[in-house]
Protein backbone atom coordinates (compact mmCIF):
# COMPACT_ATOMS: atom_id res chain seq x y z
CA UNK A 1 0.00 0.00 0.00
CA UNK A 2 1.17 3.06 -1.11
CA UNK A 3 2.04 6.17 1.52
CA UNK A 4 2.60 9.73 2.05
CA UNK A 5 4.46 11.40 -1.75
CA UNK A 6 4.11 8.03 -3.78
CA UNK A 7 0.08 7.91 -2.79
CA UNK A 8 -0.55 11.37 -3.57
CA UNK A 9 1.17 11.04 -6.89
CA UNK A 10 -0.67 7.86 -7.56
CA UNK A 11 -4.26 9.53 -6.36
CA UNK A 12 -3.00 12.24 -9.22
CA UNK A 13 -3.17 10.32 -12.18
CA UNK A 14 -6.79 9.70 -11.41
CA UNK A 15 -8.37 13.00 -10.63
CA UNK A 16 -7.33 16.48 -10.67
CA UNK A 17 -6.41 17.14 -6.85
CA UNK A 18 -7.75 20.15 -5.81
CA UNK A 19 -10.40 20.77 -8.57
CA UNK A 20 -11.75 17.33 -8.71
CA UNK A 21 -14.20 15.85 -5.54
CA UNK A 22 -15.07 12.05 -5.93
CA UNK A 23 -18.46 11.72 -4.93
CA UNK A 24 -19.78 8.55 -3.75
CA UNK A 25 -23.12 7.60 -3.28
CA UNK A 26 -24.28 4.30 -1.03
CA UNK A 27 -25.31 2.17 -3.67
CA UNK A 28 -21.86 2.62 -5.18
CA UNK A 29 -19.95 2.12 -2.07
CA UNK A 30 -22.00 -1.08 -1.64
CA UNK A 31 -20.58 -2.06 -4.85
CA UNK A 32 -16.40 -1.56 -4.39
CA UNK A 33 -14.92 -5.02 -4.51
CA UNK A 34 -14.06 -5.33 -1.00
CA UNK A 35 -14.48 -8.88 0.76
CA UNK A 36 -14.93 -10.25 4.11
CA UNK A 37 -11.50 -11.56 5.34
CA UNK A 38 -10.25 -8.36 3.90
CA UNK A 39 -12.78 -5.70 5.96
CA UNK A 40 -12.19 -7.86 8.73
CA UNK A 41 -8.13 -8.10 9.05
CA UNK A 42 -8.32 -3.79 8.14
CA UNK A 43 -10.44 -3.06 11.39
CA UNK A 44 -8.54 -5.31 13.32
CA UNK A 45 -5.29 -4.01 12.73
CA UNK A 46 -7.01 -0.62 13.52
CA UNK A 47 -7.99 -1.56 16.64
CA UNK A 48 -4.39 -2.26 17.40
CA UNK A 49 -2.98 0.54 16.04
CA UNK A 50 -5.35 2.96 18.24
CA UNK A 51 -4.75 1.23 21.14
CA UNK A 52 -1.08 1.05 20.41
CA UNK A 53 -1.23 4.88 19.72
CA UNK A 54 1.04 4.09 16.48
CA UNK A 55 0.76 7.01 14.56
CA UNK A 56 -3.34 7.49 15.58
CA UNK A 57 -4.80 10.95 15.96
CA UNK A 58 -8.19 10.37 16.86
CA UNK A 59 -10.09 12.89 19.30
CA UNK A 60 -13.23 11.02 21.12
CA UNK A 61 -16.35 11.55 19.11
CA UNK A 62 -18.19 14.65 20.02
CA UNK A 63 -22.12 14.27 20.32
CA UNK A 64 -25.29 16.48 19.84
CA UNK A 65 -28.54 15.40 20.88
CA UNK A 66 -31.45 17.69 18.89
CA UNK A 67 -34.39 15.37 19.50
CA UNK A 68 -34.89 13.28 22.45
CA UNK A 69 -33.05 9.74 22.26
CA UNK A 70 -31.31 11.01 19.07
CA UNK A 71 -27.37 11.99 18.51
CA UNK A 72 -25.34 12.95 16.31
CA UNK A 73 -21.77 11.83 16.10
CA UNK A 74 -18.80 13.66 14.41
CA UNK A 75 -15.80 11.32 14.23
CA UNK A 76 -12.36 12.80 12.47
CA UNK A 77 -9.46 10.82 12.51
CA UNK A 78 -5.87 10.62 11.01
CA UNK A 79 -4.00 7.42 10.16
CA UNK A 80 -0.32 8.50 9.30
CA UNK A 81 0.44 4.48 8.92
CA UNK A 82 -2.20 4.45 5.67
CA UNK A 83 -1.81 8.20 4.87
CA UNK A 84 -5.36 8.44 5.46
CA UNK A 85 -7.52 11.43 7.31
CA UNK A 86 -11.09 12.43 6.99
CA UNK A 87 -14.01 12.53 9.54
CA UNK A 88 -17.56 10.88 9.33
CA UNK A 89 -20.82 12.47 10.27
CA UNK A 90 -23.26 10.07 11.34
CA UNK A 91 -26.91 9.78 13.15
CA UNK A 92 -29.36 7.92 14.80
CA UNK A 93 -32.93 8.61 14.94
CA UNK A 94 -34.32 5.33 16.21
CA UNK A 95 -38.02 6.46 15.91
CA UNK A 96 -37.85 7.17 11.94
CA UNK A 97 -38.99 3.86 11.43
CA UNK A 98 -42.86 4.27 13.05
CA UNK A 99 -42.72 8.31 12.20
CA UNK A 100 -41.30 8.53 8.38
CA UNK A 101 -41.13 4.68 7.14
CA UNK A 102 -37.44 5.28 6.70
CA UNK A 103 -33.78 3.80 8.52
CA UNK A 104 -32.65 5.41 11.50
CA UNK A 105 -29.23 5.70 10.80
CA UNK A 106 -27.16 8.48 8.63
CA UNK A 107 -23.64 9.15 7.91
CA UNK A 108 -21.78 10.85 5.60
CA UNK A 109 -17.45 10.46 4.80
CA UNK A 110 -15.43 13.20 3.78
CA UNK A 111 -12.09 11.84 2.67
CA UNK A 112 -8.75 14.60 2.33
CA UNK A 113 -5.72 14.05 1.15
CA UNK A 114 -3.21 13.23 3.93
CA UNK A 115 -0.23 15.63 3.13
CA UNK A 116 -1.80 18.89 1.44
CA UNK A 117 -5.76 18.65 3.46
CA UNK A 118 -7.36 18.73 -0.03
CA UNK A 119 -10.79 17.56 0.31
CA UNK A 120 -10.64 14.21 -2.34
CA UNK A 121 -14.19 12.39 -1.86
CA UNK A 122 -17.57 12.85 0.35
CA UNK A 123 -19.33 9.78 0.25
CA UNK A 124 -21.67 7.54 1.74
CA UNK A 125 -21.11 6.05 5.48
CA UNK A 126 -23.66 4.06 6.67
CA UNK A 127 -21.81 1.38 4.38
CA UNK A 128 -18.79 1.65 6.16
CA UNK A 129 -20.25 1.62 9.31
CA UNK A 130 -22.63 -1.35 8.84
CA UNK A 131 -19.24 -3.55 7.52
CA UNK A 132 -16.92 -3.06 10.57
CA UNK A 133 -19.17 -2.86 13.11
CA UNK A 134 -19.46 -6.37 13.35
CA UNK A 135 -15.68 -7.28 12.85
CA UNK A 136 -14.76 -4.94 15.69
CA UNK A 137 -17.74 -7.47 17.65
CA UNK A 138 -16.01 -10.67 16.18
CA UNK A 139 -12.52 -9.15 16.12
CA UNK A 140 -13.46 -9.58 20.05
CA UNK A 141 -14.77 -12.48 20.01
CA UNK A 142 -11.93 -14.39 18.19
CA UNK A 143 -10.19 -13.93 21.50
CA UNK A 144 -12.95 -13.76 23.81
CA UNK A 145 -15.18 -16.35 23.03
CA UNK A 146 -15.29 -19.57 23.58
CA UNK A 147 -13.49 -21.27 20.29
CA UNK A 148 -16.25 -24.19 20.30
CA UNK A 149 -18.87 -21.94 20.60
CA UNK A 150 -22.68 -23.41 19.77
CA UNK A 151 -24.92 -20.51 20.12
CA UNK A 152 -24.71 -16.96 19.32
CA UNK A 153 -27.91 -14.46 20.11
CA UNK A 154 -28.38 -11.17 18.46
CA UNK A 155 -30.72 -8.57 20.10
CA UNK A 156 -31.48 -6.03 17.12
CA UNK A 157 -32.11 -6.96 13.71
CA UNK A 158 -31.37 -3.70 12.16
CA UNK A 159 -28.86 -2.84 9.40
CA UNK A 160 -25.73 -3.83 12.21
CA UNK A 161 -27.68 -6.90 13.44
CA UNK A 162 -28.18 -8.31 9.84
CA UNK A 163 -24.53 -7.79 9.54
CA UNK A 164 -23.26 -9.56 12.58
CA UNK A 165 -25.64 -12.69 11.70
CA UNK A 166 -24.64 -12.64 8.32
CA UNK A 167 -20.44 -13.04 9.02
CA UNK A 168 -21.01 -14.53 12.50
CA UNK A 169 -19.89 -17.85 11.36
CA UNK A 170 -16.52 -16.76 9.83
CA UNK A 171 -15.48 -16.12 13.40
CA UNK A 172 -17.28 -18.45 15.69
CA UNK A 173 -16.37 -21.69 13.22
CA UNK A 174 -18.52 -24.11 14.86
CA UNK A 175 -21.92 -22.58 15.44
CA UNK A 176 -25.11 -24.30 15.29
CA UNK A 177 -27.64 -22.15 16.23
CA UNK A 178 -28.19 -18.10 15.79
CA UNK A 179 -31.16 -17.06 18.12
CA UNK A 180 -32.24 -13.44 16.75
CA UNK A 181 -34.70 -11.06 18.73
CA UNK A 182 -36.20 -7.49 17.97
CA UNK A 183 -39.20 -5.42 18.92
CA UNK A 184 -40.40 -5.34 15.57
CA UNK A 185 -40.90 -9.21 14.46
CA UNK A 186 -41.45 -8.68 10.56
CA UNK A 187 -37.28 -7.22 11.02
CA UNK A 188 -36.83 -10.84 12.28
CA UNK A 189 -39.09 -12.43 9.21
CA UNK A 190 -37.29 -10.57 6.91
CA UNK A 191 -33.72 -11.19 8.10
CA UNK A 192 -34.92 -15.12 8.11
CA UNK A 193 -35.68 -14.76 4.70
CA UNK A 194 -32.86 -12.72 3.29
CA UNK A 195 -30.34 -14.87 5.48
CA UNK A 196 -30.86 -17.92 6.03
CA UNK A 197 -29.86 -19.22 2.78
CA UNK A 198 -26.19 -18.16 2.82
CA UNK A 199 -25.64 -18.72 6.80
CA UNK A 200 -24.60 -22.30 7.78
CA UNK A 201 -26.16 -22.10 10.85
CA UNK A 202 -29.79 -22.09 12.21
CA UNK A 203 -31.37 -18.73 12.40
CA UNK A 204 -34.25 -19.09 15.07
CA UNK A 205 -36.70 -16.03 16.28
CA UNK A 206 -36.50 -16.10 20.17
CA UNK A 207 -39.93 -14.91 22.07
CA UNK A 208 -38.05 -12.48 24.22
CA UNK A 209 -34.81 -11.25 25.67
CA UNK A 210 -35.10 -13.63 28.18
CA UNK A 211 -35.14 -16.51 25.87
CA UNK A 212 -32.04 -15.17 23.82
CA UNK A 213 -30.12 -14.73 27.42
CA UNK A 214 -30.53 -17.75 28.68
CA UNK A 215 -29.79 -19.73 25.34
CA UNK A 216 -26.45 -18.20 24.00
CA UNK A 217 -23.16 -18.43 24.73
CA UNK A 218 -22.41 -15.24 22.79
CA UNK A 219 -24.57 -12.33 22.50
CA UNK A 220 -24.51 -9.23 20.58
CA UNK A 221 -26.42 -6.31 20.77
CA UNK A 222 -27.03 -3.57 18.45
CA UNK A 223 -30.13 -1.38 19.43
CA UNK A 224 -30.78 2.03 20.01
CA UNK A 225 -29.23 4.27 22.54
CA UNK A 226 -31.59 6.20 24.81
CA UNK A 227 -30.94 9.24 26.81
CA UNK A 228 -32.67 7.13 30.15
CA UNK A 229 -31.36 3.46 29.82
CA UNK A 230 -34.23 0.67 30.66
CA UNK A 231 -32.49 -2.44 31.12
CA UNK A 232 -34.12 -5.11 29.14
CA UNK A 233 -32.08 -8.54 30.47
CA UNK A 234 -32.14 -9.11 34.15
CA UNK A 235 -29.05 -9.93 35.86
CA UNK A 236 -29.80 -13.68 36.92
CA UNK A 237 -30.25 -14.25 33.47
CA UNK A 238 -26.78 -13.92 32.41
CA UNK A 239 -24.52 -16.69 32.93
CA UNK A 240 -20.71 -17.24 33.84
CA UNK A 241 -18.58 -18.35 30.14
CA UNK A 242 -21.16 -15.81 28.71
CA UNK A 243 -19.16 -13.43 26.26
CA UNK A 244 -21.66 -10.12 25.67
CA UNK A 245 -20.36 -8.35 22.59
CA UNK A 246 -21.84 -4.78 22.93
CA UNK A 247 -22.18 -2.46 20.27
CA UNK A 248 -24.77 0.03 21.80
CA UNK A 249 -22.96 1.06 25.40
CA UNK A 250 -24.74 -1.10 27.85
CA UNK A 251 -28.71 0.04 27.66
CA UNK A 252 -30.59 -3.29 27.71
CA UNK A 253 -28.11 -4.92 30.52
CA UNK A 254 -28.17 -4.29 34.17
CA UNK A 255 -25.56 -2.29 35.83
CA UNK A 256 -24.42 -5.32 38.34
CA UNK A 257 -23.98 -7.53 35.30
CA UNK A 258 -21.17 -4.97 33.94
CA UNK A 259 -20.08 -4.52 37.33
CA UNK A 260 -19.40 -8.63 37.95
CA UNK A 261 -18.03 -9.20 34.87
CA UNK A 262 -14.68 -11.23 35.18
CA UNK A 263 -12.86 -9.25 31.88
CA UNK A 264 -14.49 -6.00 30.59
CA UNK A 265 -12.82 -4.04 28.08
CA UNK A 266 -13.60 -1.09 25.86
CA UNK A 267 -12.50 -0.03 22.29
CA UNK A 268 -11.65 3.29 23.53
CA UNK A 269 -11.19 4.13 26.91
CA UNK A 270 -10.93 7.57 25.87
CA UNK A 271 -13.86 7.45 24.52
CA UNK A 272 -16.26 5.68 26.99
CA UNK A 273 -14.73 7.93 29.47
CA UNK A 274 -16.51 11.04 27.41
CA UNK A 275 -19.41 9.22 27.44
CA UNK A 276 -18.90 8.87 31.26
CA UNK A 277 -19.53 12.65 31.25
CA UNK A 278 -22.27 12.55 29.11
CA UNK A 279 -23.75 10.76 31.49
CA UNK A 280 -24.26 6.86 30.41
CA UNK A 281 -22.49 5.60 33.25
CA UNK A 282 -25.49 7.00 36.24
CA UNK A 283 -24.13 4.22 38.13
CA UNK A 284 -20.31 4.60 37.97
CA UNK A 285 -18.08 4.00 35.75
CA UNK A 286 -17.11 -0.25 35.19
CA UNK A 287 -13.93 -1.75 36.40
CA UNK A 288 -11.79 -2.50 32.85
CA UNK A 289 -9.07 -4.49 32.01
CA UNK A 290 -7.81 -2.67 28.62
CA UNK A 291 -8.98 -1.79 24.85
CA UNK A 292 -9.59 -4.16 22.62
CA UNK A 293 -6.98 -3.32 20.30
CA UNK A 294 -4.54 -4.35 23.28
CA UNK A 295 -6.10 -8.03 23.57
CA UNK A 296 -5.91 -8.30 19.63
CA UNK A 297 -2.07 -7.29 19.93
CA UNK A 298 -1.53 -10.08 22.79
CA UNK A 299 -0.74 -7.11 25.22
CA UNK A 300 -3.99 -7.79 27.46
CA UNK A 301 -5.16 -11.14 28.06
CA UNK A 302 -8.34 -12.60 25.86
CA UNK A 303 -10.15 -15.21 27.33
CA UNK A 304 -8.44 -17.96 30.18
CA UNK A 305 -11.50 -19.71 30.86
CA UNK A 306 -13.96 -21.15 30.36
CA UNK A 307 -16.29 -19.67 33.39
CA UNK A 308 -15.10 -16.45 32.93
CA UNK A 309 -17.97 -14.08 32.31
CA UNK A 310 -17.15 -11.51 29.53
CA UNK A 311 -18.35 -7.93 28.10
CA UNK A 312 -16.92 -6.16 25.24
CA UNK A 313 -18.56 -3.00 25.20
CA UNK A 314 -17.26 -1.49 21.66
CA UNK A 315 -19.05 1.91 21.01
CA UNK A 316 -17.20 2.47 17.15
CA UNK A 317 -14.14 4.57 16.30
CA UNK A 318 -13.30 6.75 13.29
CA UNK A 319 -9.76 4.88 13.06
CA UNK A 320 -12.10 1.88 11.94
CA UNK A 321 -13.81 4.21 9.63
CA UNK A 322 -10.47 6.05 7.93
CA UNK A 323 -8.83 2.13 7.53
CA UNK A 324 -11.51 1.00 5.37
CA UNK A 325 -12.04 4.65 3.64
CA UNK A 326 -8.44 4.81 2.76
CA UNK A 327 -8.88 1.18 0.45
CA UNK A 328 -12.70 2.46 -0.39
CA UNK A 329 -11.36 5.09 -2.10
CA UNK A 330 -8.42 3.61 -3.85
CA UNK A 331 -10.95 1.34 -5.32
CA UNK A 332 -13.20 3.14 -6.55
CA UNK A 333 -10.27 5.25 -8.55
CA UNK A 334 -8.98 1.98 -9.50
CA UNK A 335 -12.63 0.84 -10.69
CA UNK A 336 -13.73 4.55 -12.14
CA UNK A 337 -16.94 4.38 -9.57
CA UNK A 338 -19.14 7.16 -8.54
CA UNK A 339 -18.27 10.76 -10.26
CA UNK A 340 -16.11 13.58 -10.24
CA UNK A 341 -17.88 17.19 -9.22
CA UNK A 342 -15.88 20.23 -8.92
CA UNK A 343 -14.47 21.75 -5.51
Amino acid sequence: MLNGKEYRDWISKHMTMGKDLLYLSEAECRSLPLDDSEVFELTERALVLYSAKQGVDMPAKIALHPVKDTFYHAMPCAIEDVSSVGIKWGCCYPDNRVNFGTRQANALMVYNDYLSGVPLAVMDGLYITEIRTPCVSFASAKYMARPNTKTFGMIGCGVQGREHVRIVCNTLKELDTIYIYDIFEDMMDKLIADLQPVVPAKIVKAKSYEEIAKSCEVIATATAIPEKFEPKIKDEWISKGQTLLLSDLHVIFEDKTMKRADKYTFDSLEQHKLMEVYGYYPDGFPRYDGEIGEVCAGKKAGRERDDELIVCNNIGMAVEDMMLLRVMFDRALETKAGRFLPL
